[in-house]
């Protein structure tokens, strides 16, 4: 295709291995009002190149076509949820095919917001449309913290540092929090018959994570929880004496391997407007994670026979 357009292949961001898993997920514009997208591909490596570089939307080179069709296009799929969809089908099939390692690790990263996206208004403290992932919250998961303006990214990641669960905070916000809405968000349906996997194997995370809440959740679903305790629950449980309960026993060598959603952070960051955060919308900076997370997925796939 980019041949046939006279562009280096450095544009040419999909394989078509990649493309033929992702392409029959894409909506079909037929039908609907207005002027339909001619082409799915091209939209979607438009979409890739900007996040990828971190430049803005009106630089996009002009083999993408017009910049507003691409953004109104990632605009629109954001908004219908379509990368999720992708991105859950993906898992599906890498879960088929023994490709997923249910030891999975939690954490956040925390990206500054560039002031291009933050000049929107913003109503914080309103988080009741917050956890509806296809609406916009009212702060735009943007809070201020000590580096600024900044948006939080939490991960769910599996053994292999592949991104399962991609959520957002606003950046003042904790950690502990939103723990059980990333165990709760994990859902990998069934090639065959039988109920969506859920329940991964074991749990790690660090000391942020250490809750007495947390602990309990992961006891109450029959997932081995793998979270250090922290050292002033630690002299607390001391003061106690007997009454204090038990010390929180983890599995020490499982824990030298939660490093892996480390290291996801930081091949999520290698598209330069992740790292940083550009976008006005949650909504459109969130499904760019998710994105990112079908290109990984879909590489897997693509490679695998």
């Amino acid at each position: 295709m980019w041949q046939d357009l006279g562009v280096s292949s450095r544009s040419a961001l999909l394989s078509d291995a990649q493309w033929e898993f992702i392409s029959p997920l894409m909506p079909d514009s037929s039908g609907k009002p207005g002027r339909p997208f001619n082409d799915h591909r091209l939209m979607t490596e438009g979409i890739i190149y900007r996040y990828r570089t971190g430049i803005p939307w009106r630089d996009l080179p002009a083999h993408f076509g017009s910049w507003k069709t691409v953004w109104k296009h990632h605009r629109r799929n954001s908004a219908s949820g379509t990368w999720d969809k992708v991105l859950a089908a993906l898992l599906t099939r890498a879960d088929a095919q023994g490709l997923i390692n249910w030891e999975v690790s939690v954490d956040s990263t925390v990206n500054r917001a560039h002031q291009h996206g933050t000049n929107l208004p913003r109503h914080t403290g309103d988080l009741s449309n917050y956890m509806n992932l296809f609406d916009e919250p009212d702060d735009h998961a943007i809070g201020r913290s000590r580096g600024g303006l900044t948006t939080k990214i939490h991960a769910l990641v599996d053994g292999n540092m592949r991104p399962l669960v991609l959520l957002l905070g606003p950046g003042q916000g904790g950690d502990s929090p939103m723990f059980e809405n990333l165990m709760e968000a994990l859902k990998v349906e069934r090639e065959g018959p039988g109920r969506p996997r859920t329940r991964p194997d074991r749990a790690m995370a660090d000391k942020a994570y250490s809750s007495k809440a947390i602990r309990a959740y992961l006891r109450g679903r029959g997932i081995e929880c793998v979270i250090p305790e922290k050292d002033d629950q630690k002299a607390n449980r001391k003061r106690k004496g007997s009454s204090g309960g038990r010390p929180v026993i983890y599995d020490k060598g499982a824990y030298k391997r939660r490093n892996v959603v480390e290291r996801s952070f930081n091949t999520l960051k290698q598209w330069r407007s992740l790292a940083t955060r550009y976008d006005k919308l949650a909504l459109t900076y969130r499904s760019a994670t998710v994105l990112r997370a079908v290109v990984i997925w879909s590489t897997l796939l693509g490679d695998t026979p």
